[in-house]
This record gives C-alpha cells, structure tokens and sequence, in this order.
C-alpha cells in the first residue's frame, strides 16, 4: 500500500479538480485509441490499479507513472512543454517588472572596448 503524501492531502481544490481532469482525460486519449486497460497497464509496466488509480485523478500517483501514460500514447512532448518557460506568462511578467527603468552608458569608454 502506498505511504500517504502530505503535499497531496494539502492540494487546494483548483489542484484536485485539475488532476481529476488529467485522469480523465488520459482515460479518454486510450479509449480514442481503443487501448483496454489492462494492455495501457502493462505497457506502462505498472498494475491495473495504479492506472485506474491514475485515470481517477488520485494525486498520489507518480509522475513517473504520468510520464510512462503519455509515452504509451504518444503524448510525451506534452509533458515536455507542460511549464516551459515561452509559456510562463506570469514568470514573464515578474521578470519585465524587475527590469531597470533607464540604461546609464558607463561613464569610461574603455568598457567599450570591443
């Protein structure tokens, strides 16, 4: 039996709702591709539990086992870009935010030296 995670236990609810989606979703990409469970279970190399458990949208599971679900269906470059950088639009923003008001040229013209 899988040890309890306390980082699970204390996801708000946004967070559930969005795995709960995900296990769905997942569970509708097999179905499209008319893979049973037990053959998306074994080709993950995990138990026909962990992937129900998975399709369920339990928080618990592992992303290796998310990871080993995409590659079976051809999904691994979502995982690739699922927080990439180009994306992160409040990242973005934070960083803009930081950025100097105004650009002094240095006062010695030997730091331009090229």
């Amino acid at each position: 039996m899988p040890r309890s995670s306390g980082a699970a236990a204390a996801l708000p609810p946004q967070s559930l709702r969005a795995i709960a989606q995900l296990g769905a979703d997942l569970a509708t990409a097999r179905k499209r591709r008319r893979i049973p469970q037990r053959l998306m279970a074994d080709r993950m190399l995990v138990s026909l539990q962990t992937l129900q458990r998975l399709e369920a949208g339990d928080p618990t599971v592992g992303i290796a086992n998310l990871a080993a679900a995409l590659f079976v269906l051809g999904m691994t470059q979502r995982l690739e870009s699922l927080v990439a950088p180009a994306s992160d639009t409040t990242g973005t923003a934070e960083e803009l935010a930081r950025l100097p008001r105004s650009i002094h040229a240095p006062r010695d013209d030997a730091d331009l030296d090229f």
